[in-house]
Protein backbone atom coordinates (compact mmCIF):
# COMPACT_ATOMS: atom_id res chain seq x y z
CA UNK A 1 0.00 0.00 0.00
CA UNK A 2 1.39 3.60 -0.83
CA UNK A 3 1.69 5.65 2.19
CA UNK A 4 0.43 9.09 2.15
CA UNK A 5 2.01 11.67 4.06
CA UNK A 6 1.05 15.02 5.00
CA UNK A 7 3.66 17.54 5.33
CA UNK A 8 2.58 21.00 7.33
CA UNK A 9 5.02 23.59 7.78
CA UNK A 10 5.40 27.04 8.99
CA UNK A 11 6.43 29.27 12.09
CA UNK A 12 4.22 27.56 14.73
CA UNK A 13 4.56 30.77 16.74
CA UNK A 14 3.21 29.41 18.65
CA UNK A 15 1.06 26.54 17.58
CA UNK A 16 -2.89 27.10 18.37
CA UNK A 17 -5.70 25.00 18.11
CA UNK A 18 -6.52 26.59 14.52
CA UNK A 19 -3.20 24.35 13.32
CA UNK A 20 -4.38 21.06 15.06
CA UNK A 21 -8.03 21.24 13.33
CA UNK A 22 -6.88 22.06 9.58
CA UNK A 23 -4.12 18.66 10.40
CA UNK A 24 -6.87 17.12 12.05
CA UNK A 25 -9.13 17.45 9.15
CA UNK A 26 -6.69 16.67 6.42
CA UNK A 27 -5.97 13.89 7.93
CA UNK A 28 -9.12 12.81 7.92
CA UNK A 29 -10.07 13.95 4.47
CA UNK A 30 -6.89 12.63 2.54
CA UNK A 31 -6.97 9.52 4.11
CA UNK A 32 -3.31 10.25 5.79
CA UNK A 33 -1.01 7.81 7.59
CA UNK A 34 0.82 10.71 9.03
CA UNK A 35 1.43 14.58 9.00
CA UNK A 36 4.86 15.75 9.99
CA UNK A 37 5.01 18.97 11.30
CA UNK A 38 8.10 20.98 10.38
CA UNK A 39 8.46 23.70 12.17
CA UNK A 40 11.01 26.23 9.57
CA UNK A 41 14.11 27.96 10.74
CA UNK A 42 13.63 31.37 8.93
CA UNK A 43 10.62 31.75 6.89
CA UNK A 44 11.47 33.60 3.50
CA UNK A 45 8.22 35.89 3.80
CA UNK A 46 8.30 36.61 7.44
CA UNK A 47 11.58 38.44 7.92
CA UNK A 48 9.58 40.97 10.33
CA UNK A 49 8.18 38.26 12.42
CA UNK A 50 10.40 37.69 15.69
CA UNK A 51 10.44 34.44 16.26
CA UNK A 52 10.55 32.07 19.37
CA UNK A 53 13.75 29.87 20.24
CA UNK A 54 13.93 26.57 17.87
CA UNK A 55 13.39 24.32 20.66
CA UNK A 56 10.64 26.19 22.87
CA UNK A 57 8.11 26.03 19.59
CA UNK A 58 9.70 22.26 18.88
CA UNK A 59 8.63 22.12 22.49
CA UNK A 60 4.59 23.21 22.45
CA UNK A 61 4.27 21.42 18.72
CA UNK A 62 5.28 18.00 21.12
CA UNK A 63 2.99 19.47 23.73
CA UNK A 64 -0.12 19.72 21.36
CA UNK A 65 0.06 16.53 18.94
CA UNK A 66 0.70 14.14 22.17
CA UNK A 67 -0.98 11.03 22.15
CA UNK A 68 -1.80 11.64 18.39
CA UNK A 69 -0.21 8.65 16.20
CA UNK A 70 -0.85 10.40 13.12
CA UNK A 71 1.07 13.44 13.67
CA UNK A 72 4.57 13.38 14.10
CA UNK A 73 7.60 16.70 14.69
CA UNK A 74 10.15 16.87 11.85
CA UNK A 75 13.18 18.88 12.37
CA UNK A 76 14.27 18.93 8.97
CA UNK A 77 14.37 22.41 8.37
CA UNK A 78 15.43 23.58 11.67
CA UNK A 79 18.47 20.78 11.24
CA UNK A 80 19.40 22.83 7.82
CA UNK A 81 19.35 26.44 9.37
CA UNK A 82 19.20 29.53 7.46
CA UNK A 83 16.12 30.46 5.45
CA UNK A 84 13.44 27.34 4.65
CA UNK A 85 12.44 26.95 1.39
CA UNK A 86 9.74 24.60 1.24
CA UNK A 87 11.17 23.01 -1.84
CA UNK A 88 14.27 21.80 -0.14
CA UNK A 89 12.10 20.25 2.37
CA UNK A 90 9.66 18.25 -0.52
CA UNK A 91 12.68 17.15 -1.60
CA UNK A 92 13.62 15.35 1.22
CA UNK A 93 10.33 13.66 1.74
CA UNK A 94 10.41 12.50 -1.64
CA UNK A 95 13.77 11.17 -1.07
CA UNK A 96 13.08 9.57 1.56
CA UNK A 97 9.73 8.36 0.56
CA UNK A 98 10.05 7.55 -2.93
CA UNK A 99 7.05 6.04 -3.32
CA UNK A 100 4.69 8.12 -1.05
CA UNK A 101 1.84 10.65 -2.07
CA UNK A 102 2.99 13.36 -0.65
CA UNK A 103 0.44 16.18 0.09
CA UNK A 104 1.71 19.77 1.20
CA UNK A 105 -0.74 21.33 3.92
CA UNK A 106 -1.10 25.34 3.80
CA UNK A 107 -3.77 28.21 4.48
CA UNK A 108 -5.71 30.24 2.07
CA UNK A 109 -3.84 32.82 3.14
CA UNK A 110 -0.54 31.41 1.36
CA UNK A 111 -2.35 31.65 -2.22
CA UNK A 112 -1.69 35.04 -2.94
CA UNK A 113 2.16 34.58 -2.18
CA UNK A 114 2.63 31.05 -4.09
CA UNK A 115 4.04 32.79 -7.16
CA UNK A 116 6.91 34.58 -5.41
CA UNK A 117 7.70 30.18 -3.54
CA UNK A 118 11.03 29.11 -5.07
CA UNK A 119 10.70 26.89 -7.68
CA UNK A 120 6.66 26.72 -7.51
CA UNK A 121 6.76 24.94 -10.41
CA UNK A 122 8.72 22.09 -9.39
CA UNK A 123 7.58 22.08 -6.15
CA UNK A 124 3.45 21.70 -8.04
CA UNK A 125 5.33 18.70 -9.54
CA UNK A 126 6.64 16.81 -6.47
CA UNK A 127 3.40 16.85 -3.85
CA UNK A 128 -0.42 17.49 -3.99
CA UNK A 129 -1.26 20.73 -2.17
CA UNK A 130 -4.38 20.23 0.11
CA UNK A 131 -5.65 24.12 0.54
CA UNK A 132 -7.47 24.91 3.70
CA UNK A 133 -9.67 28.09 3.93
CA UNK A 134 -9.10 30.60 6.57
CA UNK A 135 -10.69 33.58 7.40
CA UNK A 136 -10.60 36.99 5.19
CA UNK A 137 -8.82 34.91 2.08
CA UNK A 138 -12.03 33.71 -0.23
CA UNK A 139 -10.36 30.79 -2.34
CA UNK A 140 -10.52 32.92 -5.77
CA UNK A 141 -8.47 31.51 -8.69
CA UNK A 142 -7.23 35.16 -9.06
CA UNK A 143 -5.16 34.95 -5.86
CA UNK A 144 -2.82 32.34 -6.73
CA UNK A 145 -1.07 33.77 -9.63
CA UNK A 146 -0.29 31.05 -11.24
CA UNK A 147 -1.34 29.13 -14.99
CA UNK A 148 -5.37 28.29 -14.90
CA UNK A 149 -4.19 24.62 -15.22
CA UNK A 150 -2.33 24.97 -11.99
CA UNK A 151 -4.73 26.82 -9.94
CA UNK A 152 -7.53 24.42 -10.93
CA UNK A 153 -5.18 21.72 -9.15
CA UNK A 154 -4.75 23.89 -6.27
CA UNK A 155 -8.35 25.06 -5.80
CA UNK A 156 -9.34 20.81 -6.95
CA UNK A 157 -6.97 20.12 -3.44
CA UNK A 158 -9.20 22.32 -1.10
CA UNK A 159 -10.18 20.84 2.48
CA UNK A 160 -13.72 20.97 3.70
CA UNK A 161 -14.78 24.35 4.36
CA UNK A 162 -14.06 24.83 8.48
CA UNK A 163 -13.16 28.56 9.50
CA UNK A 164 -11.45 29.16 12.31
CA UNK A 165 -10.27 32.67 13.61
CA UNK A 166 -7.39 32.23 15.60
CA UNK A 167 -4.28 33.24 14.89
CA UNK A 168 -0.85 33.28 16.28
CA UNK A 169 -0.39 37.06 16.41
CA UNK A 170 -3.58 37.13 18.60
CA UNK A 171 -1.82 34.74 20.97
CA UNK A 172 1.07 36.73 21.05
CA UNK A 173 -0.73 39.94 21.76
CA UNK A 174 -2.83 38.02 24.46
CA UNK A 175 0.10 36.82 26.34
CA UNK A 176 2.11 40.06 26.13
CA UNK A 177 -1.08 41.82 27.51
CA UNK A 178 -1.59 39.49 30.25
CA UNK A 179 -4.96 38.58 28.71
CA UNK A 180 -6.38 34.63 28.97
CA UNK A 181 -5.83 32.16 26.04
CA UNK A 182 -7.53 29.65 27.29
CA UNK A 183 -9.51 27.61 24.61
CA UNK A 184 -7.23 29.50 21.91
CA UNK A 185 -4.16 26.69 22.66
CA UNK A 186 -3.95 23.02 24.38
CA UNK A 187 -3.66 23.18 27.97
CA UNK A 188 -0.05 21.04 27.50
CA UNK A 189 1.05 24.34 24.81
CA UNK A 190 -0.21 27.28 27.03
CA UNK A 191 1.40 25.46 29.82
CA UNK A 192 5.00 25.42 27.71
CA UNK A 193 4.41 28.92 26.85
CA UNK A 194 3.97 29.88 30.38
CA UNK A 195 6.68 27.90 31.92
CA UNK A 196 8.77 28.94 29.17
CA UNK A 197 7.71 32.59 30.12
CA UNK A 198 7.28 32.83 25.64
CA UNK A 199 6.08 35.87 24.53
CA UNK A 200 5.76 37.80 27.39
CA UNK A 201 3.53 35.12 29.23
CA UNK A 202 3.77 34.90 33.25
CA UNK A 203 3.95 31.85 34.96
CA UNK A 204 0.72 30.21 36.01
CA UNK A 205 -0.05 31.12 39.57
CA UNK A 206 -0.17 27.89 41.86
CA UNK A 207 -3.91 26.55 42.04
CA UNK A 208 -5.66 27.96 45.22
CA UNK A 209 -6.29 25.16 47.56
CA UNK A 210 -10.20 24.02 47.54
CA UNK A 211 -12.79 25.39 50.37
CA UNK A 212 -15.04 23.62 51.69
CA UNK A 213 -17.96 23.89 50.04
CA UNK A 214 -16.81 24.92 46.74
CA UNK A 215 -17.86 23.27 43.61
CA UNK A 216 -15.19 20.71 42.09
Amino acid sequence: MIPRIGIFGGTFNPVHIGHLILASDAAEHLKLDRIHWVPCSRPPHKSDEALAPAEDRCAAIEAAIAGDDRMALCRWELERGGISYTIETVRRFRSVYPQAALYLLIGADSLPELHLWREIERLLDLCEFAVAHRPGYPLRPESARLPPDRVARLLGGALPAREVGVSSTEIRRRLAEGRSIRYLVPPAVEAVLRERRLYGARRAAPAAAARKGDWH
